[in-house]
């Protein structure tokens, strides 16, 4: 049974109110005890924190794999430690609003991660937006001047973990090999962690409070909080701190929208999956979210109003994707283009009765065989439109359009 907990009643992340410097962050939250890397550990996997950057792997475990390389491989070096605050993803404020408004809280997890791990070096990684704040909060600290401020470029793929790091390396923030195992060889071939901003400042908490105070919030299958960006044809864009477990419908009524005024939602970003809006009764978690074919991913809820039209917008943001691709293999310089090209002609209502079939067709050709996983995420969101507006499909095919005719 989902929880019905209000969208609004948990205020963790920004407890110590807007802007907040370090003064105000150690009011609220007082100091912390970094204690040993086995206490964290458990208390991480006792906690049940996920990544918020988008995979959602179990947070425990890629901290764990790191420390694992650092004491299995001799001459390794000393891990590295960067918080991923680039947020590529252009429909997400979440990292951006924590890094403005609760840098210390970011600040807090990556020490404590790079401690837990007994890392030689630290980095921020963030757009060029986010790094003066952050800059800022490292300079009211004694214990942050070891960490080194990266800017990411304005890039879809420039957040995803292994672009982070070469371009932190090299420069040039592109994919790498998708079976290289970052916790293995990363950052100049040493044991790489790499957590997302929101994720660290979750990982800050559990390291004051324990695992049993983070889990106070949400559910038991969907723990602590998470940040969630609500976008599209909604009164205003806004961040909001959710517990696990929140509705979909009602964070989208938290943020003022009118849900009969609803035509479908992309979940989780571009490279999430659109529901209709019959099924916004369900959880923002994986088990919720799951039988709908979507996930959590970045915390992004795009509304899609119903007088709008899901193929046009599917099109449109294929085409966004194509254009972003690493353009380092076959399914990304040939693939996805060609699905964007296809898409744009169904949603322009060129009558071929063969471009649904063909569309998933190609799909199932690009999925898993890029050099990065940009493929999968743009297939498995047209995939999903394609099931989500079968009604729109066929009227298109007929030459008409559900939305421009009110539906």
């Amino acid at each position: 049974m989902a929880s019905r907990t209000s969208p609004q009643a948990v205020q963790r992340l920004f407890a110590a109110g807007p802007h907040a410097d370090h003064r105000a962050h150690l009011a609220t939250y007082g100091p912390q005890d970094r204690g040993g890397s086995v206490t964290l550990f458990g208390e991480l996997e006792r906690s049940g924190l996920t990544g918020r950057g988008g995979a959602g792997f179990a947070a425990w475990r890629k901290v764990l794999a790191t420390d694992d390389a650092r004491t299995s491989r001799a001459m390794a070096g000393r891990p590295v430690v960067i918080a991923n605050g680039a947020e590529g993803e252009p429909r997400s404020l979440k990292d951006k609003t924590l890094l403005e408004h609760a840098p210390h809280l970011v600040i807090d997890g990556l020490l404590a991660a790079a401690a837990a791990v007994h890392a030689g070096s630290t980095y921020l990684y963030a757009a060029s937006r986010s790094l003066e704040p952050i800059a800022a909060a490292i300079t009211e600290r004694e214990d942050a001047d070891s960490i080194v401020l990266r800017e990411a470029p304005d890039t879809f793929i420039a957040g995803e973990a292994s672009a982070v790091v070469n371009g932190i390396e090299n420069g040039i923030a592109l994919p790498q090999d998708r079976i290289r195992r970052l916790s293995d060889t990363g950052l100049k071939r040493r044991p790489t962690l790499v957590h997302n901003a929101e994720t660290l400042a979750h990982l800050a908490l559990i390291a004051r409070y324990g695992s049993g105070w983070f889990r106070t919030a949400g559910t038991s299958r969907d723990p602590g909080t998470r940040l969630v960006t609500v976008s599209g044809d909604v009164p205003q864009q806004r961040v909001m701190e959710v517990p696990g477990g929140a509705v979909l419908g009602d964070m989208l009524l938290a943020a003022g929208v009118d849900i009969a005024a609803v035509g479908a939602v992309l979940v989780g970003g571009y490279h999430g999956a659109w529901v209709p809006a019959d099924v916004l009764d369900a959880p923002l978690s994986a088990d919720g979210l799951a039988p709908l074919g979507a996930a959590p991913g970045a915390g992004v809820l795009l509304v899609l109003g119903r007088r709008r039209c899901g193929l046009r917008a599917t099109a449109d943001i294929a085409g966004y994707l194509a254009d972003q691709s690493a353009r380092q293999c076959g399914p990304c310089m040939f693939g996805l283009p060609e699905l964007a090209r296809m898409l744009g002609e169904l949603a322009a209502g060129i009558r071929d009765k063969d471009l649904p079939a063909r569309l998933r067709a190609l799909s199932a050709d690009v999925a898993g065989r890029g050099s990065c996983h940009h493929p999968d995420g743009t297939t498995r969101m047209i995939a999903s439109a394609l099931g989500v507006f079968r009604d729109d499909v066929h009227a298109h095919l007929a030459g008409r359009c559900l939305a421009a005719e009110g539906r």
